[in-house]
């Protein structure tokens, strides 16, 4: 390395060594974190998903939605190209 460091090498200087503190930060949460969801939180997402899903169903398909999603695929339909 030179001892005198010009403003290029320098740059490149701090970015290799910025570089390698990322990495080395990186290793170290990959290494901390959690392997996965234990069988209760898995459980509590699924009961989740399954509600929003319900919920989301009877919006859908309400009255006035669904008369609303009719109307919009008959305007398409009957739309002129």
């Amino acid at each position: 390395m030179e001892l005198i460091l010009t403003g290029v090498v320098m740059k490149k200087a701090v970015l290799s060594r910025a570089a390698r503190v990322v990495r080395a930060r990186m290793r170290a949460l990959v290494a901390r974190r959690d392997s996965g969801m234990v069988t209760s939180e898995y459980a509590m997402g699924i009961i989740a998903a399954v509600a929003f899903a319900v919920v989301l169903y009877k919006v859908v398909t309400s009255g006035q939605v669904s008369a609303e999603l009719q109307a919009i695929v008959k305007r398409a339909l009957s739309a002129r190209m």
